[in-house]
């Protein structure tokens, strides 16, 4: 399965081609104006300006060496200095009939003025002119385009896709095969409206999609789309929503009304949960008008449209608990479809689609790939089919193998490598006995999942160390000897300290926290404790996750003792887990040398080669590890007894 929020698809313009810029007539005039002015300023020497009587002082002197003579001014040139140009002058005329004369004694050339070329005149006249009026209108069509923009506040932002946009079908859709199956009615409808409806069936006015992110709910609204060979009508919940009060509401107006314009057709509203959440989720005080007038209008179009006009409401979010009642009701949403995770089989699936862009080593087994991979999405297996390409490209190997899948999933699930990071000796013998910890006690609890690889090289997400256990299948139940056995494993790294150096470390921050909402959960949701009961007491006021974010936390229902028993349960259940693990760390002491070592020399190791160090097999270095003495080493409710 592609990705949930694959690229999106922009409308092609009119025409076909891409929108560009073009000049205007208004902008070449202006550097056409700037060019003449700049070459004016650069070739025109400096004038100087004289009084008539000035300029009558000069010509006597002798200075003037030509005169052009116009209707109201007298302009000229006097003599340069020695190795500089002429010295232009211009001086205001004065009626002088015996000018012609004077000049004609002095030897001084002289002409009249004639007018200016045309060139000259427009640069003169016109183009001031058509400057300002160019000037003018850009100044109007902005003004316009303001009221134009204030006008089209409420106009509907849904993007459009005709059929040839789209470019999805549901042979790029696997690994959801209950869901298409559910949406082929759909697009039997769109097709054909009034074959299908003949027995007097109507379609479902909407289909909600609900599941995780990255599981293709997108790309299963495009598809159908796709199929039915109609136009597309997308757009985000959050694009309804705005600072002014009623531009929500008149955008949901406008987008309904596109939609009957443009039947048979689909609306794909994706992130409906920004736009339909529940009303007074906020609390008294944080009730919102614009949300609450935008959401009214959206159920007040769901129940003015009839169905038998090709128009399909699709919407999509991974937070159902969320949108309001009455957006769920039957004539509304009558139908929710869950968009799940894959599991093994759909996963094969979604990489074969993915596989077929990438080239793979011949002989791979994509079915090896599924099972390294309980719980990933759709996204997740895009991301990871390309983190293994990339991987096999820096190695400059000819094809992707399972190798490269296996380097990736790690780098995924527990971050990149930081090999530049250096960890002192103790800090890596700390480390490795943690680590170790982990992966022996996996190995000998039963029901526990299987050590893939174990490793004490640095990653990104800031742990020093991890062990990668995968399951074997996937798993939608648990019981309670697997999660008590799940406890004991995430504790196997605390206990391998201890055993190991009579220490704690800082280590073991994350599988405390892990361990003790693991803890809580088996005895307030799911009542695994024999002395708290069935009671289910999880959620209540906002504790743990199946409280609602956003509404205001309800008052414990339970009593002071009640919360007592729960945490006397929880504090028993890990207890008994961190001696399970010792004892079972005690045991095979030697294992734990052996094991630690070989992790310190080989930074990481596999599940054989864990296995074949355990027992004792192979060219194992003899153990360096310090143990405390076995005599020291008995651990009573979680603490040191000498």
């Amino acid at each position: 399965m592609a990705l949930d929020d694959g690229p999106s698809t922009r409308p092609t313009p009119p025409g076909g081609g891409t929108q560009r810029s073009r000049p205007s007539f208004g902008a070449a005039l202006v550097l056409l104006a700037l060019a003449y002015l700049v070459v004016q300023l650069i070739a025109s020497p400096p004038v100087t300006r004289l009084t008539y009587s000035g300029f009558l002082a000069q010509l006597d002197s002798g200075h003037v060496t030509r005169v052009t003579v116009g209707e109201n001014r007298v302009r000229g040139a006097l003599k340069p200095a020695p190795g500089r140009r002429d010295t232009l002058f211009v001086a205001n005329r004065v009626a002088d009939p015996a000018l012609a004369d004077t000049l004609r004694r002095r030897g001084v050339a002289f002409d009249g003025e004639t007018r200016g070329g045309v060139l000259a005149s427009v640069l003169t006249w016109v183009l001031p002119l058509v400057l300002m009026v160019w000037l003018w209108s850009g100044i109007a069509r902005r003004a316009a385009g303001e009221a134009t923009s204030v006008l089209g506040l409420g106009r509907s932002r849904a993007r459009v896709y005709a059929e040839k946009d789209t470019r999805v079908t549901f042979a790029d859709v696997a690994g959801v095969d209950e869901a298409k199956a559910e949406l082929q009615e759909i697009v039997a409808f769109l097709r054909d409206p009034a074959r299908f409806g003949r027995l007097g069936a109507r379609m479902p006015r909407g289909v909600l999609l609900v599941g995780p992110p990255g599981t293709g709910k997108t790309l299963l609204a495009r598809a159908v789309a796709g199929e039915a060979g109609v136009p597309f009508l997308s757009i985000n919940g959050s694009e309804f929503v705005e600072m002014f009060v009623g531009l929500g509401a008149a955008r949901v107006r406008s987008l309904f009304e596109q939609a009957r314009q443009d039947a048979p057709c689909i609306i794909f509203i994706d992130e409906i949960d920004a736009l339909g959440r529940a009303r007074g989720s906020g609390g008294v005080s944080g009730a919102n008008d614009e949300k609450e007038q935008t959401l009214n209008q959206l159920l007040a179009d769901l129940d003015g449209f009839s169905p038998e006009r090709g128009v399909v409401l699709l919407a999509a979010t991974n937070r159902p608990e969320t949108l309001d009642p009455a957006l769920l009701r039957a004539g509304r949403f009558d139908r929710q479809i869950v968009v799940d995770r894959p599991d093994r089989a759909g996963r094969v699936q979604i990489l074969r689609v993915h596989a077929g862009s990438v080239r793979m080593e011949p002989g791979l087994d994509l079915d090896a790939v599924a099972a390294l991979t309980p719980g990933f999405t759709g996204a997740d297996l895009a991301n990871l089919v390309n983190e293994a390409a990339l991987g096999a490209t820096r190695r400059g190997a000819q094809g992707v193998t399972l190798d490269d899948f296996g380097v990736a999933v790690e780098r995924i699930v527990a971050g990149a490598a930081r090999k530049t990071r250096v960890l002192s000796p103790r800090e890596r013998e700390i480390t490795a006995v943690h680590e170790t910890g982990h992966a022996l006690v996996a190995l000998a609890t039963p029901g526990a999942d299987p050590v893939q690889k174990v490793s004490i090289i640095p990653r990104s997400i800031g742990a020093l160390g991890y062990t990668l256990q995968r399951p074997v299948e996937d798993r939608y139940i648990a019981t309670r000897a697997e999660l008590r056995a799940r406890l004991s494993v995430l504790l196997g790294g605390r206990a391998a300290e201890l055993v190991a150096f009579q220490e704690l470390s800082t280590g073991a921050a994350d599988d405390l926290a892990r361990a003790t909402e693991l803890a809580r959960e088996m005895v307030m949701r799911y009542g695994m404790d024999d002395t708290v009961g069935n009671a289910v007491y999880a959620g209540q006021g906002g504790e743990l996750a199946g409280a609602h974010p956003l509404m205001i936390p309800e008052p414990r229902v339970y009593s002071q003792q009640t919360a007592r028993e729960i945490d006397t349960a929880v504090g028993t259940l890990l207890r008994e887990a961190l001696d399970g693990a010792v004892a079972q760390l005690e045991h095979g002491r030697e294992a734990l040398e052996r094991c630690a070592r070989l992790l310190i020399e080989r930074e990481t190791l596999t599940r054989e080669e864990l296995e074949a160090a355990a027992a004792g097999r192979g060219d194992v270095t003899p153990p360096r590890v310090v143990v405390a003495p076995a005599a020291a080493r008995r651990v009573s409710r979680g603490e040191l007894v000498p």
